[in-house]
């Protein structure tokens, strides 16, 4: 019986409990701005007006998305006519710096072998005075022979031994030949990299000078872009980028014109273009792949809103 009365008494405090909770709360729009309107334990109610923005790019509806894009992709088209004003001064750059370390290579490894060939040289010259140290030793070890086999002996080895000389005089020359032939190849590959590095350094003061002019503006754009990419769905911006390295003039998302699209030019079929103006869900080019945007939606941005009083 005890047992019985402690779940009954348990049992009435969870329904006097359930009583103070309060109400959840409830979306109203009040002026054109969605408010919560919650009724707290102590009955008072409170109006609390909702922040949209807290959650980024996620509370963000379709045309939203849409419009963030476009904005991006001006930017970015806008960064790109920047860049071409450069026009191919930043490869043409690239690649006379890779031929004047190709050159330098090429001269370090001349001078490389030269080394080598005089050190061959070096050798051969050895050979050729201990040859001659060996015609002396025999020439006077000729004055003292008692028989004419001894003799001859040693004329053999005088014999072999001028030959020695003329083999170490052959390879000399051929060595000093390559030396004088690696020499005139490091001589004009030295006056190729001089006329290179004047080229370089002209292209590159008229890249600064084109810089100069572009930074500033380069600069404030792609702060404008990194902004937008923060407003922008995560795989919605890998989209778009994927897109625009793919695309030949940049462009990830476009408008239809005269019933085709603005990138490839496909012709788009009337319900398709139905879809894209209702803005239900991002829509794609079949063709290229590119994001469709309404025309009417991108100039509802730049139109004034009107006001009307009753």
């Amino acid at each position: 019986m005890p047992a019985k009365k402690t779940t009954e008494k348990k049992e009435v405090k969870a329904k006097t409990t359930t009583k103070k909770v309060s109400k959840p709360a409830v979306k109203k729009k009040i002026a054109n701005e969605e408010v919560t309107v919650e009724k707290t334990a102590n009955g008072v109610i409170e109006v609390k007006k909702l922040d949209n923005t807290q959650n980024g790019a996620e509370e963000l509806s379709i045309e939203q998305k849409l419009l963030s894009l476009y904005n991006l992709q001006q930017i970015c088209s806008k960064i790109d006519d920047i860049r071409m004003i450069r026009g191919e001064l930043p490869e043409e750059i690239r690649d006379n710096e890779d031929e004047c370390e190709g050159k330098k290579t090429r001269i370090a490894n001349l001078e490389d072998e030269i080394k080598t060939l005089k050190t061959n040289i070096a050798a051969e010259n050895a050979k050729k005075s201990d040859a001659t140290s060996s015609i002396k030793r025999y020439e006077e070890q000729q004055n003292n022979v008692r028989n004419n086999r001894e003799y001859e002996s040693l004329s053999k080895e005088i014999d072999y031994q001028n030959l020695e000389i003329q083999v170490a005089d052959k390879h000399i020359a051929k060595f000093e030949a390559e030396i004088a032939e690696k020499e005139q190849k490091i001589a004009d590959t030295q006056a190729r990299l001089v006329e290179l590095e004047e080229i370089l350094k002209q292209k590159k003061a008229e890249l600064e000078v084109i810089v100069a002019d572009t930074e500033i503006e380069e600069k404030e754009l792609m702060a404008k872009a990194d902004e937008l990419k923060e407003k922008v769905d995560e795989r919605l911006l890998t989209a778009f980028e994927r897109i625009r390295k793919n695309a030949h003039n940049g462009l990830a998302i476009v408008k239809i014109e005269r019933d085709a699209c603005g990138g490839c030019f496909s012709k788009i079929p009337p319900q398709r273009q139905l879809d894209i103006a209702l803005h239900k869900k991002i829509i794609v080019c079949e063709a290229c792949g590119r994001i469709f945007i309404d025309d009417k939606l991108v100039r509802s941005q730049y139109e004034p809103e009107v006001i009307t009083t009753e």
